[in-house]
């Protein structure tokens, strides 16, 4: 017997989305003024989605402090110091645009206990796109039900290249502190930035994916 998945509730509108960010300050992160986001999220308002932020303007490692479960702030593993050298993989196509619109958000949790490798090919067969690692935080900024204990993702959208060309072996992903070893015990139940293998499989991360990403 096949166990139903769970169904997230719907986002809040991109309008609310914008006061969302507005009220946390990111705006100022991003170099807008408040009415700037707004105007911008108002000429978006029609399409549901998510609204983001372009990863230039405001790096993941800014936003994830922005992140809450159970009242705790999100934080960047001790180990991944070179967070916002993680980029846009090969055939992932980001707007050239200050801010866009991420249009069917899926959490993956169809692929838990696949690994980055195995779920890359699935996810562009399907005609989707991997979030970014940027991308992820908004959506849990603005949805922190997308973020849940037994049910979080990776973002293998955002994969760190190096000198020689090669990709480093680490996938970005979202979950949340169970408190042990460098994490700390005053950091369990805390949302955290962190990293998995690419060749790893682990039955607690689905793929976050969009249908596209859109602008107006």
């Amino acid at each position: 017997m096949t166990t139903a998945l769970p169904v997230l509730p719907a986002l809040p509108s991109i309008n609310d989305q914008a006061e969302r960010l507005i009220e946390l300050g990111v705006h100022r992160l991003a170099g807008f003024h408040a009415d700037e986001l707004r105007s911008t999220a108002a000429a978006a308002a029609a399409r549901e989605g998510l609204i983001v932020i372009h990863p230039d303007r405001v790096p993941a490692s800014a936003l994830v402090p922005f992140l809450r479960h159970k009242e705790k702030p999100g934080f960047v593993v001790e180990d991944m110091p070179d967070i916002d050298l993680f980029s846009p993989i090969e055939g992932v196509h980001v707007p050239d645009a200050p801010v866009y619109v991420l249009e069917g958000l899926d959490r993956g949790d169809h692929m838990a206990n696949w690994s980055p490798d195995e779920a890359l090919p699935a996810i562009v067969e399907e005609h989707r796109t991997p979030l970014l690692l940027a991308e992820g935080v908004h959506w849990v900024i603005q949805q922190p039900a997308a973020l849940e204990r037994g049910r979080c993702f990776m973002t293998i959208g955002s994969r760190l290249r190096k000198a020689d060309g090669r990709l480093d072996a680490r996938t970005p992903a979202l979950w949340i502190s169970n408190g042990t070893g460098r994490d700390g015990r005053e950091r369990r139940d805390a949302p955290k930035a962190g990293w998995c293998w690419a060749g790893n499989r682990h039955t607690w991360l689905g793929f976050g994916s969009a249908a596209a990403r859109t602008v107006n």
